[in-house]
């Protein structure tokens, strides 16, 4: 029998993909689309999403309409917990002009991909986020902070956890609310997610102050995942569908599915507050609607036993039980 001591009672979901997921796909969903995938995800219950990003257009062309999405979801941004990707000042102003109530900033854990994203180096990029973390505290926002190649670089191989805990403590410093530790190309085992989190708790960081976003290239994000909810980690990070990847490191692949995920939390008796029914519903929407591909196993699973129930190729108790959950 599985030991479930240790493990949390509820877990918030923190759904990136409408933002991380739709960043690096080769299909452009309209300004329209994406509303209504968000208004789906709050109707099933989903208590955090990254619904934009105020990059420049011409290096994230998918997430250009960043203003014009946000007016549309004007009604749901004081009733929900919603957030914003900014780069830098410029990205703070537009955000702040959109009524956002809640940023991100995204860092780097090495000095490889800190110049390939931000073309700068980790000193640098962490120098510019300063003002705009604080003028975003001072405005009464809310900042969550990303690092990542928190594991291991496609340049520089692994990453120690002392690289990851110092850019951590500086972020902290300047103010920010939560830290997302980004396991950007899906390298990341059990082991190295023990090994970082006691060092970032050796340093001071608490759990509670800490979310986890692990990719599933290698099959270790579930695993990964399960080990952190262990080590009292209460907030992860996840795409509807496996949507997503990096466009700034190439063997990265899709997010953590939204759908896996709760299937697993669920199966552990953890609450999350979302409707699994209503999530499938999404993800089928998503696939008719839009043409994008889901990744996620439950989903795939589930669909498809959807359809041969009601092509009547199969009508068991236990598949009933199965869509139904």
């Amino acid at each position: 029998m599985f030991d479930r001591k240790g493990l949390p009672q509820s877990v918030t979901v923190y759904e990136v993909g409408p933002r991380d997921g739709l960043q690096n796909e080769s299909v452009f969903l309209s300004t329209h689309q994406k509303a209504a995938l968000i208004r789906h995800l709050v109707d099933a219950g989903l208590p955090a999403i990254e619904v934009a990003s105020f990059v420049r257009p011409d290096l994230v062309p998918a997430l250009a309409d960043g203003e014009k999405l946000l007016a549309e979801l004007a009604p749901l941004l004081t009733k929900h917990r919603m957030s914003a990707l900014v780069p830098n000042q410029k990205g703070l102003d537009r955000a702040l002009k959109a009524g956002v109530r809640e940023i991100a900033v995204f860092a780097s854990a090495t000095e490889a991909f800190a110049k390939a994203n931000l073309h700068n180096s980790v000193a640098g990029s962490l120098e510019n986020y300063t003002p705009v973390i604080k003028q975003a505290r001072g405005a009464g926002l809310a900042v969550r902070g990303y690092i990542s190649m928190c594991f291991g670089d496609p340049w520089e191989g692994n990453v120690a956890p002392k690289k990851v805990v110092d850019v951590a403590e500086r972020l902290f410093a300047d103010g920010i609310t939560e830290l997302s530790l980004g396991d950007t190309i899906g390298v990341a085992t059990p082991g190295q997610v023990v090994d970082l989190l006691s060092e970032l708790g050796a340093r001071g960081i608490a759990r509670s102050q800490l979310a986890v976003h692990f990719h599933d290239t290698y099959g270790q994000a579930l695993s990964n995942t399960l080990t952190a909810l262990q080590e009292g980690i209460t907030t992860v990070d996840s795409s509807i569908g496996g949507l997503g990847g990096c466009p700034f490191a190439k063997s990265a692949t899709g997010n953590l599915a939204t759908e896996d995920l709760v299937w697993q939390l669920h199966g552990l008796g953890i609450v999350t507050g979302i409707d699994f029914q209503k999530l499938l519903n999404v993800s089928r929407w998503l696939r008719d609607e839009t043409g994008l591909a889901i990744r996620s196993k439950t989903a795939i699973a589930l669909m498809d036993g959807a359809r041969k129930i009601d092509s009547g190729e199969s009508n068991t108790e236990e598949n009933n039980r199965m869509v139904e959950r």
